[in-house]
């Protein structure tokens, strides 16, 4: 029996955590499917050298102090309070002194340390002392095991530990969400180019394959490996890819839904919903302008925004909170639950992704899922998730989403068709299923051709 080792040391570590690459890991580590006379699937952690199995992902119920929501309360108000020292920076006498900014950087710096830095740092080592033994045990690898890079892995510190199981004979496949940070620097962090980049190196000597998150992906990683290690070595390699579920699955019967986002939905005029984290690549700012045109022309459509905040977007931040529509026809939730983004797909006019680059766009299938009509940028991977069955509008041309949504508020009609009959995503268990078949696949090449090699399947 092979064993695929479903490697989510992030996710383990930061069982909070619910953006894009967590909530795929969550969910396809849950999903997993039971085991077989040929498979066995097992998630695991490599933590402090060693290989463990994982027993649990949530985070350890306390009576006592909520060690890991304080952990990550205190990331959270530090990113809010370096925005708000970028907005303070902006403004006299920090816009005009260079000496001026300094004092005030190296005073936001020493605030920073002690009372966030220094915490944050000994929480992490209280956490990993109490929830490792208790939330997974000891695994013992063994030749023939592979292991699955499911989780953001260019971060992490056990690469040596990796490359000793594969000189024991463990296989090693590589999840591939995008190479953003390669093909699109602009839009991330210096610091994360580099590591990013250090990190396909590894896995472009380390891994036998690469499983994709959709064909668009699937081909850049291929370019990418021949450009760095040239055909003679690539032809060792396979490279498939998966699509993702479309499930909210922290959506709690108990939850609440968030006061403000009921009251906006109150009003008869048409909201549309751009979920994402707020940065660059997401491309806000080309939203809020096509919206201030509508605007200007006489619409009443409103928009809101639900993501948390990221990085390199302090001065669109600043704008929002600073726009005479906000809470009037522009809104900005930062912070909404499962619970309440659910009901937000199930009232909003219709799902805008004007991003400048993905790898999947995980919030598409989960408004397209649950009936919401969705439009986005005329980009290759959203034709490929998308279809005929989404509306598309030029980047290139500033005017084309104003009109699209001038004509939509018009004639309340969309223009692509929405036929949930012919159209339904994959779930999460099915994404699982899908990425465990395509790695058993390549495998054992005696096993029969896969089927349903598309996003969606009737």
């Amino acid at each position: 029996m092979t064993r695929l080792l479903v490697e989510c040391t992030y996710v383990f570590e930061h069982p909070t955590a619910n953006s894009g690459i967590q909530r795929v890991v969550r969910n396809v580590i849950q999903q997993l499917p039971p085991p077989n006379e040929k498979t066995q699937c097992i998630p695991v952690v490599m933590i402090n050298g060693g290989l463990y199995e994982v027993k649990s992902l949530a985070p350890l119920k306390s009576p006592k102090l909520d060690l890991t929501g304080l952990r990550v309360k205190l990331e959270q108000w530090r990113n809010g309070f370096w925005l708000r020292h970028r907005a303070v920076e902006r403004r006299r006498p920090f816009s005009q002194s260079h000496f001026a900014r300094r004092v005030l950087y190296v005073g936001c710096r020493l605030t920073a340390l002690a009372c966030f830095s220094v915490p944050m740092r000994l929480l992490d080592r209280v956490l990993r002392g109490q929830q490792i033994p208790q939330r997974c045990v000891p695994l013992a690898h063994r030749a023939g095991d592979q292991l699955v890079l499911l989780d953001s892995s260019w971060h992490a510190n056990f690469f040596p530990l990796a490359e000793q199981l594969k000189r024991d004979g463990v296989g090693i496949v590589s999840v591939i969400y995008d190479l953003i940070p390669l093909t699109h620097p602009q839009f991330c962090d210096a610091g994360l180019v580099k590591v990013f980049n250090d990190w396909f190196d590894w896995i472009a000597r380390t891994a036998d394959g690469y499983v994709a998150i959709s064909t668009t992906i699937r081909d850049q990683v291929r370019e990418e490996m021949l450009r760095r290690i040239g055909a003679q070595q690539v032809a060792h390699r396979w490279f498939d890819y998966f699509h993702l579920g479309s499930e909210l699955d922290l959506s709690a019967a108990d939850v609440a839904v968030d006061r403000n986002l009921l009251k906006m939905f109150e009003k008869p005029q048409p909201v549309f919903l751009m979920v994402s984290t707020i940065e660059p690549r997401k491309n806000h700012a080309y939203l809020l302008d096509a919206f201030e045109r509508a605007w200007a022309a006489g619409g009443n459509a409103r928009l809101c925004i639900v993501g948390k905040i990221g990085w390199k977007c302090e001065a669109l931040i600043e704008r929002i909170r600073q726009h005479p529509e906000l809470n009037r026809r522009l809104f900005m939730f930062n912070e909404l639950s499962d619970k309440s983004l659910e009901h937000a797909y199930s009232h909003a006019t219709a799902l805008v992704f004007p991003s400048h680059v993905e790898g999947f766009g995980l919030p598409l299938v989960e408004a397209m899922q649950r009936g919401l009509p969705a439009m986005g940028s005329d980009i290759p991977v959203f034709r490929e998730i998308g279809g005929d069955y989404m509306a598309y509008f030029n980047l290139a041309d500033p005017q084309s989403l104003t009109d699209l949504l001038i004509d939509m508020e018009r004639t309340r009609v969309f223009p692509a068709p929405l036929s949930l009959e012919h159209w339904r995503w994959l779930s999460w268990r099915e994404a699982s299923a899908q990425l465990v078949e395509r790695i058993e696949r390549h495998l054992n090449p005696a096993l029969p051709a896969l089927e349903g090699q598309h996003a969606h399947c009737s």
